[in-house]
Protein backbone atom coordinates (compact mmCIF):
# COMPACT_ATOMS: atom_id res chain seq x y z
CA UNK A 1 0.00 0.00 0.00
CA UNK A 2 1.00 3.34 -1.03
CA UNK A 3 2.21 5.97 2.09
CA UNK A 4 -0.04 8.25 2.03
CA UNK A 5 1.63 12.06 0.55
CA UNK A 6 -0.26 15.01 1.94
CA UNK A 7 -1.73 17.51 -0.34
CA UNK A 8 0.30 20.91 -0.63
CA UNK A 9 -0.53 23.25 -2.41
CA UNK A 10 1.77 25.31 -4.91
CA UNK A 11 2.92 28.61 -4.38
CA UNK A 12 1.92 31.53 -6.37
CA UNK A 13 2.93 34.16 -5.45
CA UNK A 14 2.16 37.75 -7.44
CA UNK A 15 4.70 40.38 -7.90
CA UNK A 16 4.02 43.90 -9.00
CA UNK A 17 5.36 44.71 -13.06
CA UNK A 18 7.10 48.11 -12.96
CA UNK A 19 7.65 50.34 -15.23
CA UNK A 20 10.84 50.67 -16.84
CA UNK A 21 12.10 53.84 -15.22
CA UNK A 22 10.61 52.46 -11.78
CA UNK A 23 12.63 49.36 -12.03
CA UNK A 24 16.14 51.01 -13.59
CA UNK A 25 15.58 53.63 -10.71
CA UNK A 26 15.29 50.90 -7.77
CA UNK A 27 18.35 48.87 -9.28
CA UNK A 28 20.60 51.63 -9.11
CA UNK A 29 19.11 53.18 -5.84
CA UNK A 30 17.83 56.12 -7.03
CA UNK A 31 14.78 57.86 -5.04
CA UNK A 32 10.89 56.61 -6.35
CA UNK A 33 7.75 58.01 -4.97
CA UNK A 34 4.53 55.93 -5.11
CA UNK A 35 1.50 57.95 -6.25
CA UNK A 36 -2.04 56.13 -5.20
CA UNK A 37 -4.54 56.14 -8.24
CA UNK A 38 -7.74 55.98 -6.47
CA UNK A 39 -7.37 59.62 -6.40
CA UNK A 40 -7.68 59.89 -10.16
CA UNK A 41 -10.54 57.55 -11.12
CA UNK A 42 -12.77 58.34 -8.31
CA UNK A 43 -11.67 61.20 -6.23
CA UNK A 44 -11.08 64.15 -8.87
CA UNK A 45 -13.61 64.74 -12.10
CA UNK A 46 -12.77 64.01 -15.73
CA UNK A 47 -10.51 65.65 -17.73
CA UNK A 48 -9.09 67.34 -14.41
CA UNK A 49 -8.05 64.17 -13.18
CA UNK A 50 -5.83 63.28 -16.17
CA UNK A 51 -4.13 66.53 -16.12
CA UNK A 52 -3.90 66.20 -12.12
CA UNK A 53 -1.78 62.52 -13.03
CA UNK A 54 0.70 64.47 -15.30
CA UNK A 55 1.04 66.90 -12.45
CA UNK A 56 1.44 64.79 -9.66
CA UNK A 57 4.33 63.09 -11.76
CA UNK A 58 6.10 65.88 -12.82
CA UNK A 59 6.56 67.45 -8.82
CA UNK A 60 7.75 63.86 -8.53
CA UNK A 61 10.46 64.41 -10.90
CA UNK A 62 11.31 68.23 -10.49
CA UNK A 63 12.31 67.47 -6.91
CA UNK A 64 14.52 64.52 -8.12
CA UNK A 65 12.18 61.34 -8.09
CA UNK A 66 10.39 58.52 -9.89
CA UNK A 67 7.03 59.17 -10.06
CA UNK A 68 5.23 55.49 -9.50
CA UNK A 69 1.63 55.46 -10.16
CA UNK A 70 0.27 52.25 -8.47
CA UNK A 71 -3.12 50.61 -10.03
CA UNK A 72 -4.19 46.64 -11.31
CA UNK A 73 -5.04 46.72 -14.89
CA UNK A 74 -6.01 43.11 -16.68
CA UNK A 75 -5.36 42.22 -13.25
CA UNK A 76 -1.83 43.10 -13.22
CA UNK A 77 -0.37 44.82 -10.30
CA UNK A 78 1.53 47.89 -11.43
CA UNK A 79 3.91 49.92 -10.32
CA UNK A 80 4.59 52.72 -12.91
CA UNK A 81 2.25 53.44 -15.31
CA UNK A 82 2.98 54.78 -18.69
CA UNK A 83 0.63 57.75 -20.07
CA UNK A 84 -2.17 55.46 -22.04
CA UNK A 85 -2.26 53.12 -19.06
CA UNK A 86 -2.86 56.59 -16.85
CA UNK A 87 -5.15 57.14 -19.76
CA UNK A 88 -7.23 54.04 -18.75
CA UNK A 89 -6.94 54.89 -14.83
CA UNK A 90 -8.45 58.10 -15.75
CA UNK A 91 -11.43 56.84 -17.47
CA UNK A 92 -14.43 54.94 -16.16
CA UNK A 93 -15.36 52.00 -14.67
CA UNK A 94 -12.33 51.21 -12.75
CA UNK A 95 -12.85 49.39 -9.59
CA UNK A 96 -11.45 50.80 -6.16
CA UNK A 97 -9.20 48.21 -4.62
CA UNK A 98 -8.46 48.00 -0.93
CA UNK A 99 -5.75 45.10 0.12
CA UNK A 100 -8.63 43.07 0.84
CA UNK A 101 -9.69 43.28 -3.11
CA UNK A 102 -6.28 42.85 -4.65
CA UNK A 103 -5.84 38.96 -4.98
CA UNK A 104 -9.97 39.06 -6.44
CA UNK A 105 -8.90 41.49 -9.24
CA UNK A 106 -5.96 39.97 -10.10
CA UNK A 107 -7.53 36.53 -9.84
CA UNK A 108 -10.66 37.62 -12.32
CA UNK A 109 -8.17 39.54 -14.60
CA UNK A 110 -10.04 43.09 -13.46
CA UNK A 111 -8.79 46.83 -13.39
CA UNK A 112 -9.20 49.00 -10.29
CA UNK A 113 -7.74 52.11 -8.56
CA UNK A 114 -5.51 51.02 -5.51
CA UNK A 115 -6.42 53.32 -2.38
CA UNK A 116 -3.63 54.38 0.22
CA UNK A 117 -4.21 51.39 1.73
CA UNK A 118 -3.30 48.71 -1.30
CA UNK A 119 -0.95 51.16 -3.00
CA UNK A 120 1.21 51.22 -0.26
CA UNK A 121 1.30 47.59 -0.31
CA UNK A 122 2.18 47.10 -3.27
CA UNK A 123 4.92 49.66 -3.28
CA UNK A 124 6.37 47.88 -0.42
CA UNK A 125 6.18 44.77 -2.60
CA UNK A 126 8.06 46.45 -4.96
CA UNK A 127 10.34 48.20 -2.84
CA UNK A 128 9.16 51.64 -2.79
CA UNK A 129 9.28 53.33 0.56
CA UNK A 130 7.74 56.56 0.40
CA UNK A 131 4.22 57.29 -1.06
CA UNK A 132 2.41 60.47 -1.44
CA UNK A 133 -1.30 61.07 -1.24
CA UNK A 134 -4.00 63.21 -0.11
CA UNK A 135 -5.75 62.27 2.93
CA UNK A 136 -5.13 59.10 5.01
CA UNK A 137 -8.60 57.07 5.49
CA UNK A 138 -9.29 56.89 9.03
CA UNK A 139 -12.20 55.59 12.02
CA UNK A 140 -15.62 56.97 10.55
CA UNK A 141 -17.81 58.90 13.08
CA UNK A 142 -20.45 56.33 14.79
CA UNK A 143 -17.65 53.80 14.31
CA UNK A 144 -18.60 52.08 17.77
CA UNK A 145 -21.64 51.08 15.81
CA UNK A 146 -21.04 50.92 12.31
CA UNK A 147 -17.33 49.24 12.77
CA UNK A 148 -16.42 51.43 9.95
CA UNK A 149 -12.42 52.07 10.46
CA UNK A 150 -10.23 52.35 6.98
CA UNK A 151 -8.44 49.37 5.81
CA UNK A 152 -5.26 52.30 5.83
CA UNK A 153 -5.10 51.95 9.42
CA UNK A 154 -4.66 48.44 9.51
CA UNK A 155 -2.27 48.47 6.54
CA UNK A 156 0.05 50.97 7.63
CA UNK A 157 0.75 48.90 11.09
CA UNK A 158 2.35 46.20 9.50
CA UNK A 159 3.63 47.91 5.90
CA UNK A 160 7.26 49.36 6.27
CA UNK A 161 6.41 52.72 4.13
CA UNK A 162 6.21 56.32 4.63
CA UNK A 163 3.30 58.02 3.58
CA UNK A 164 3.18 61.74 2.96
CA UNK A 165 -0.52 62.86 3.85
CA UNK A 166 -2.48 66.02 5.04
CA UNK A 167 -3.65 64.39 7.70
CA UNK A 168 -7.60 63.02 7.76
CA UNK A 169 -10.98 64.45 6.55
CA UNK A 170 -12.71 66.31 9.02
CA UNK A 171 -15.65 63.71 8.17
CA UNK A 172 -13.28 61.79 10.08
CA UNK A 173 -13.43 61.00 14.19
CA UNK A 174 -9.56 62.65 14.20
CA UNK A 175 -9.02 61.33 17.63
CA UNK A 176 -10.00 57.61 17.40
CA UNK A 177 -7.57 57.60 14.11
CA UNK A 178 -4.69 58.58 15.72
CA UNK A 179 -5.33 56.23 18.79
CA UNK A 180 -6.01 53.82 16.56
CA UNK A 181 -2.12 54.44 15.00
CA UNK A 182 -0.93 54.55 18.10
CA UNK A 183 -2.17 51.09 18.85
CA UNK A 184 -0.49 49.89 15.65
CA UNK A 185 2.31 51.45 16.57
CA UNK A 186 3.00 53.71 13.98
CA UNK A 187 4.87 56.98 14.08
CA UNK A 188 3.07 60.13 13.56
CA UNK A 189 5.27 63.13 12.64
CA UNK A 190 3.91 66.49 11.96
CA UNK A 191 6.23 68.59 8.92
CA UNK A 192 6.67 72.02 10.29
CA UNK A 193 3.94 71.78 12.10
CA UNK A 194 2.33 71.02 15.75
CA UNK A 195 -1.00 70.18 14.99
CA UNK A 196 -2.28 67.23 13.09
CA UNK A 197 -3.65 68.57 9.62
CA UNK A 198 -7.60 68.52 8.77
CA UNK A 199 -7.32 68.05 4.88
CA UNK A 200 -9.36 71.07 3.79
CA UNK A 201 -8.13 72.63 7.27
CA UNK A 202 -4.31 73.38 8.24
CA UNK A 203 -5.26 72.16 11.73
CA UNK A 204 -7.47 68.96 13.10
CA UNK A 205 -7.62 70.48 16.63
CA UNK A 206 -5.18 68.05 17.76
CA UNK A 207 -1.82 67.61 18.27
CA UNK A 208 0.90 65.28 16.91
CA UNK A 209 3.47 63.45 18.43
CA UNK A 210 6.03 64.60 16.85
CA UNK A 211 7.26 67.22 14.74
CA UNK A 212 10.01 67.10 11.84
CA UNK A 213 10.91 70.03 10.21
CA UNK A 214 13.39 68.78 7.19
CA UNK A 215 13.71 65.88 5.23
CA UNK A 216 16.58 65.11 6.70
CA UNK A 217 15.22 64.51 10.26
CA UNK A 218 12.03 62.25 8.76
CA UNK A 219 15.00 60.25 6.95
CA UNK A 220 17.05 59.73 10.23
CA UNK A 221 13.87 58.81 12.06
CA UNK A 222 12.57 56.87 9.38
CA UNK A 223 16.21 55.04 9.15
CA UNK A 224 16.04 54.39 13.54
CA UNK A 225 12.22 53.09 13.17
CA UNK A 226 12.76 50.39 10.77
CA UNK A 227 16.91 49.74 12.56
CA UNK A 228 14.97 49.07 15.84
CA UNK A 229 12.97 46.44 13.97
CA UNK A 230 9.20 47.67 13.62
CA UNK A 231 7.57 47.03 10.35
CA UNK A 232 5.03 49.30 10.61
CA UNK A 233 5.21 51.87 8.19
CA UNK A 234 5.23 55.87 9.35
CA UNK A 235 2.68 58.77 9.11
CA UNK A 236 4.41 62.13 7.80
CA UNK A 237 1.74 64.55 8.23
CA UNK A 238 1.95 67.81 6.00
CA UNK A 239 -0.71 70.97 6.56
CA UNK A 240 -2.29 72.29 3.19
CA UNK A 241 -0.30 75.24 2.00
CA UNK A 242 -1.85 78.18 3.84
CA UNK A 243 -2.67 79.80 0.53
CA UNK A 244 -4.87 77.01 -0.21
CA UNK A 245 -6.98 76.28 3.23
CA UNK A 246 -10.53 75.70 2.15
CA UNK A 247 -12.36 78.80 3.95
CA UNK A 248 -13.52 77.63 8.03
CA UNK A 249 -16.75 78.91 8.30
CA UNK A 250 -17.68 76.96 4.59
CA UNK A 251 -16.08 73.83 5.78
CA UNK A 252 -18.02 73.63 8.52
CA UNK A 253 -20.95 73.97 6.86
CA UNK A 254 -19.84 71.95 4.07
CA UNK A 255 -19.24 69.20 6.75
CA UNK A 256 -22.49 69.81 8.61
CA UNK A 257 -24.40 69.90 5.56
CA UNK A 258 -22.54 66.51 4.05
CA UNK A 259 -22.72 64.65 7.38
CA UNK A 260 -26.32 65.15 7.22
CA UNK A 261 -26.75 64.35 3.59
CA UNK A 262 -24.97 61.04 3.56
CA UNK A 263 -27.45 59.92 7.09
CA UNK A 264 -30.54 60.85 4.49
CA UNK A 265 -29.25 58.64 1.93
CA UNK A 266 -28.03 55.96 3.90
CA UNK A 267 -24.63 56.20 2.15
CA UNK A 268 -21.58 54.00 4.13
CA UNK A 269 -18.21 52.70 3.60
CA UNK A 270 -16.02 53.04 0.88
CA UNK A 271 -18.73 55.38 -0.91
CA UNK A 272 -18.67 57.66 1.92
CA UNK A 273 -15.30 59.74 0.65
CA UNK A 274 -16.47 59.95 -2.85
CA UNK A 275 -19.58 61.22 -1.85
CA UNK A 276 -18.09 63.79 0.45
CA UNK A 277 -15.80 65.25 -1.84
CA UNK A 278 -18.45 65.69 -4.34
CA UNK A 279 -20.28 67.61 -2.12
CA UNK A 280 -17.43 69.41 -1.01
CA UNK A 281 -16.68 70.45 -4.55
CA UNK A 282 -20.21 71.14 -6.11
CA UNK A 283 -21.02 73.33 -2.99
CA UNK A 284 -17.92 75.27 -2.60
CA UNK A 285 -18.02 76.36 -6.34
CA UNK A 286 -15.06 74.32 -7.05
CA UNK A 287 -12.80 76.02 -4.28
CA UNK A 288 -12.31 72.26 -2.45
CA UNK A 289 -11.07 71.05 -5.78
CA UNK A 290 -8.45 73.48 -5.96
CA UNK A 291 -7.71 73.14 -2.03
CA UNK A 292 -7.42 68.90 -2.95
CA UNK A 293 -5.28 69.32 -5.79
CA UNK A 294 -2.60 71.77 -3.71
CA UNK A 295 -2.19 69.45 -0.98
CA UNK A 296 -1.91 66.54 -3.01
CA UNK A 297 0.93 68.30 -5.05
CA UNK A 298 2.77 69.74 -1.66
CA UNK A 299 3.17 66.10 -0.23
CA UNK A 300 4.36 64.68 -3.84
CA UNK A 301 6.83 67.35 -3.74
CA UNK A 302 7.93 66.88 -0.03
CA UNK A 303 7.59 62.54 -0.60
CA UNK A 304 10.30 63.24 -3.37
CA UNK A 305 12.23 65.55 -1.13
CA UNK A 306 11.95 62.78 1.79
CA UNK A 307 12.99 59.73 -1.11
CA UNK A 308 16.09 61.41 -2.32
CA UNK A 309 17.34 61.66 1.20
CA UNK A 310 16.80 58.06 1.77
CA UNK A 311 18.45 57.00 -1.15
CA UNK A 312 21.65 58.71 -0.32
Amino acid sequence: MMPHVPHTVRSTAVSPELSADVAAALADGRAVVALESTLLAHGLPAPRNRAAADELEAAVRAHGAVPATVAVLDGVPRVGLSPDELDRVCGAGLAKLSVRDLGVAVGLRRDGATTVAATAALAAAAGVVVFATGGLGGVHRGARESWDVSADLAALAGTGIVVVCSGVKSILDVAATLEVLETGSVPVLGYRTDSFPGFYRRDSGHPVPWRVDDPAQVAAVWRAHRGLGSAAGLVLAQPVPAADELDGALHDRLLADGLALLAERGITGKDVTPALLEHFHAGSGGASLATNLALVKANAELAARVAVELSR
